[in-house]
């Protein structure tokens, strides 16, 4: 749980104010976690890697196979600082089908392209909450954990991570 709590100070104060104002909006529930469904997301943030800190934009899609059951693919591009990085991961995510807030637990691959540097693979998890906003609008809120594969220590600070995320999405039909 201290852990957890250390990555508090990290949220800058626009995802506590898209949380905050997502909880205060009323719910109406749609049929975007059924098989058959698809979302598209945006991701704007920050990261910091090599001692800099960089800005993070990103989108991603996911199709339900199943009721609860996706499959995507998000592509990431840290900006702002040297060197450049560009981020593809596929992933499975289930979420449960319960009121306005429903939980997520999900697995990804993350192929990790470094200008100068050799590619980096990693395997991580997510666990969150999506917060029903509108009929086609969710906000997701949660935390990653990442492990690099064949990681040097030498060359990055850690060779896992464990990190805060916010994610809006909106359904396509």
């Amino acid at each position: 749980m201290n852990k957890l709590l250390s990555f508090l100070p990290r949220f800058s104060r626009f995802y506590v104010v898209m949380i905050l104002l997502t909880i205060s909006m009323p719910g109406y529930s749609t049929g975007i976690f059924l098989k058959g469904s698809s979302s598209v997301s945006l991701i704007v943030g920050s990261g910091r890697a090599f001692n800099q800190n960089y800005t993070v934009f990103g989108a991603g899609f996911s199709h339900y196979v199943v009721d609860g059951l996706s499959l995507g693919v998000t592509a990431e591009t840290w900006s702002g600082a040297t060197p450049s990085i560009t981020k593809y991961s596929p992933h499975v995510q289930y979420v449960l089908q319960t009121a306005d807030i429903k939980p997520y637990l999900g697995a990804f691959f993350r192929r990790t392209s470094i200008d100068g540097l050799e590619d980096q693979d990693s395997v991580g998890y997510r666990a969150g909450v999506y917060f029903d906003t509108s009929s086609n609008i969710y906000l997701s809120a949660g935390v990653v954990s990442e492990t690099y594969q064949n990681c040097n220590a030498a060359i990055f600070v850690s060779c896992s991570d464990t990190y805060p995320e916010v994610v809006l999405s909106f359904a396509i039909q």
